[in-house]
């Protein structure tokens, strides 16, 4: 029997990033002593308002159906957030509640590229963007964020790569995998390409409240670009919940009357019990987010100073996010090879960037989703890995 040709164009090359975590979680469930940093899967418990709220309405029975775009005190509470944190005008007609940042970035893409457009993404690139793009039927064009500048974007070669056929430009700050965190100037620039060229500019911000070299910026700050800027966010890594599926949409108020005509094909509003769990989180400035903050920092600067003393490697300090990356190129194994050998030898599992662009082959991305004592553990393991293959050779 034949399957549709979105079967082909969801299954985007990033898949082949995962093989190790899958092969990982066998090996974990079998009962090996596996150190799981694949995934930005937050290991800390979240705000104890949030659950014991999201609970309450559970008990009340708040289990019916939510509005298509979410609870207008939701979008209100988001919509005051993005205004305090930007100082640009921001209203609930501009907010869609969306199942996470994931979610939130499917639905974004559907409506705003479709078959014969372009959609200029700087790589590295998360796993699912190739999908997320492919399933609209637009071609995805990559523009290489180079390992000597930070990972940061050339904003003449993103230029360069816009044609008649372009329509979105995709950015991602904090980054995913890399850690660099955008300045403000290197995203007026990319908005002013936007205004100039008749883009949209899409953000993906899951990352905000996890910048540490400088300020997150958001492309909702930049002024009179609000008619095509789309911003989409979540709690997920904030606030430890990916599991509540909690993002949002940021747009202007025509796109949320497309967004309604899509949710109501697919999701039908999200679930009620949550989005009240949610209000807490967005109403109040909770001090768990501040010590996540700290915490990723923390994580961060301990793996990098432990890492740098693995022989022929180069480790990648991150600017934000909750993810370093090491460069393994000078150990003559590809990054897929290391990563493997590494799980197979020392029990670490991490995920290889090949998958996720040319730009980032030869690097591995190792997840702070692990207690401290955990990582320094891990890091000794990689460490040890490294000197093995250096004795070796």
């Amino acid at each position: 029997m034949r399957f549709a040709p979105l079967v082909d164009r969801v299954a985007g090359r990033g898949s082949e990033a995962w093989a190790v975590h899958m092969e990982a979680a066998r090996r974990r469930d079998a009962g090996e002593d596996i150190i799981f940093l694949t995934v930005g899967d937050p290991d800390q418990a979240p705000p104890d308002a949030v659950i014991e709220t999201a609970v309450s309405a559970l008990r009340e029975h708040r289990t019916g159906y939510a509005p298509i775009l979410g609870y207008l005190p939701v979008r209100e509470a988001i919509a005051a957030r993005v205004a305090r944190r930007t100082g640009q005008p921001c209203r609930a007609e501009n907010i869609v509640v969306a199942p996470g940042t994931q979610g939130g970035l499917y639905c974004a893409i559907q409506c705003l590229a479709g078959a014969g457009d372009e959609v200029i993404v700087p790589e590295p690139i998360y796993a699912t963007y190739e999908g997320v793009i492919g399933a609209s039927g637009a071609a995805m064009v990559t523009v290489p964020l180079s390992p000597e500048r930070g990972f940061h974007p050339d904003i003449d070669a993103i230029a360069a790569a816009i044609t008649p056929r372009t329509r979105v430009i995709w950015i991602n700050s904090p980054h995913n995998p890399t850690g660099a965190v955008m300045t403000a100037a290197e995203i007026g620039a990319i908005g002013e390409l936007c205004r100039s060229r008749d883009l949209w500019l899409l953000s993906d911000e899951v990352y905000e409240d996890l910048a540490f070299a400088r300020p997150h910026v958001s492309a909702w700050s930049l002024a009179g670009l609000q008619d095509r800027t789309v911003v989409v966010s979540s709690l997920s890594k904030s606030h430890a919940i990916p599991g509540f599926r909690l993002g949002w949409i940021v747009g202007p108020p025509a796109l949320s009357q497309h967004l309604f005509n899509l949710l109501l094909s697919m999701l039908y509003g999200g679930p009620p019990f949550i989005q009240h769990g949610a209000l807490v989180a967005l109403e109040r400035d909770l001090p768990e987010v501040a010590a996540l903050h700290e915490a990723y920092r923390s994580r961060a600067a301990i793996m990098v100073g432990l890492l740098t003393e693995a022989p022929r490697c180069r480790v990648v300090p991150p600017e934000g996010g909750m993810f370093v990356l090491l460069d393994v190129r000078g150990t003559g194994l590809r990054s897929g090879e290391f990563a493997s050998l590494l799980l197979d030898r020392e029990g670490v599992a991490v995920l290889h960037c090949d998958g996720f662009g040319p730009s980032a082959a030869g690097h591995l991305r190792i997840a702070l989703s692990a207690p401290e004592p955990r990582l320094r553990q891990a890091a000794d393991r990689i460490v040890r890995f490294a000197r093995g293959l250096t004795a070796n050779s």
